[in-house]
Order: C-alpha cells, then sequence, then structure tokens
C-alpha cells in the first residue's frame, strides 16, 4: 500500500467535509498495516483517525468543558 496516496485519499475527504469516509479509510489503511506488521503505518493512521476526531470535536462537539 501507498501510504502517501491513502494519506491524500484521507484528506480529501476531510476537505469536503465527508469525515465518515474519511475516517473509514484511515481505519481501512491502518487494518491493512496491520495485516503487514507495518508498525509505522499503524501509528500514522492512528494519528490521522485521532486528527479527525479532533476537527469533529472542534466542529460539532459543545464549547462547554464539562
Amino acid at each position: 500500500m501507498d501510504i502517501e496516496q491513502e494519506t491524500q485519499r484521507v484528506q480529501g475527504f476531510v476537505d469536503k467535509g465527508n469525515y465518515h469516509a474519511a475516517l473509514n479509510i484511515a481505519l481501512s489503511a491502518m487494518n491493512e498495516c496491520r495485516r503487514t506488521e507495518n508498525q509505522p503505518g499503524i501509528d500514522h493512521f492512528i494519528a490521522k483517525i485521532k486528527e479527525i476526531s479532533n476537527i469533529l470535536d472542534e466542529q460539532f462537539g459543545s464549547s462547554d468543558e464539562s
């Protein structure tokens, strides 16, 4: 798998606001890295998933930090 190409694909969906697709592709890429025992790839896609989660929190989360 081409990690850079998959990262660009994920980012394209993030840029369009299609977070569901972005997360699915990032999860699929992470799982592919797991299957091939590519730990740097796993770490990379976990970081992307966290970034998307942070975007969701910033855009849609409550501003109250209870």
